[in-house]
């Protein structure tokens, strides 16, 4: 999912809460099946007022998964407006996921941007990039720091660490994601993916394998956003 300031990647089993009025795009790239929450902004006072990826527990998949089985018009003050409460609760406890990266608005920048999205195994540096962009590798490296908070290698690593999800969650072996995304080496690849997200690959995956019947929330925690699909 994509919005004016960032890109956020949503395995099956985590969700993106959006902001409520942030205007965003929704895509996927395999087959997916998406559950969309909408939440009226004053029963969300905890909200959070950025975007984000969030892990989906156990008990919010199932909340979400039965709520979606309730009626639209729903009793507030009956079983199912407990039922939301709770679910209520489970949102404003779920915690966020390191599974973005900011999107630059300079379109020196943006070109950049778009061609490691496209081809994140790419051997470009900051220099071949700044010949592309049309900027010197000192002005190009100086915007970076500025309108993503990151350095141009660091920023590079997030991409290709998001874009690695993809194959893991689809069950590709970690060398071909690992080179697929522009690593040196299955180890280099690992070692980076442990910093980021606190776990290996195959850890992170497993535990979402083992917690119980597989269901895609690629983007539930919806509040008020602006979107096309």
């Amino acid at each position: 999912m994509r919005t004016r300031d960032g890109a956020f990647v949503a395995p099956r089993q985590w969700a993106v809460w959006i902001a409520a009025g942030e205007e965003h795009d929704v895509g996927s790239r395999s087959p997916a099946r998406m559950r969309s929450l909408y939440v009226d902004p004053a029963a969300a006072p905890w909200a959070p007022g950025d975007t984000r990826v969030i892990e989906v527990s156990p008990l919010l998949r199932e909340l979400l998964v039965e709520f979606c089985r309730r009626p639209a018009a729903y009793d507030v003050a009956g079983p199912d407006g407990r039922l939301v409460a709770v679910l209520l609760d489970a949102l404003a406890a779920a915690p966020a996921a390191p599974f973005s990266v900011p999107i630059p608005a300079d379109p020196r920048l943006a070109a950049v941007a778009a061609g490691l999205r496209d081809d994140p195994a790419s051997r470009l540096g900051l220099a071949g990039w700044a010949r592309r962009a049309g900027a010197s590798e000192r002005t190009l490296a100086r915007l970076f720091d500025r309108e993503t908070g990151l350095g141009f290698r660091e920023w590079r690593l997030r991409v290709r660490l998001l874009a690695a999800l993809d194959g893991l969650e689809r069950g590709e072996p970690v060398t071909a994601v690992a080179l697929d995304a522009g690593f040196a080496s299955p180890s280099a690849f690992i070692a980076a993916f442990r910093r980021r997200f606190g776990r290996t690959p195959g850890a992170l995956f497993e535990r979402r394998e083992a917690s119980g019947p597989r269901h895609d929330l690629a983007a539930a925690g919806l509040a008020g956003g602006r979107g096309r699909r």
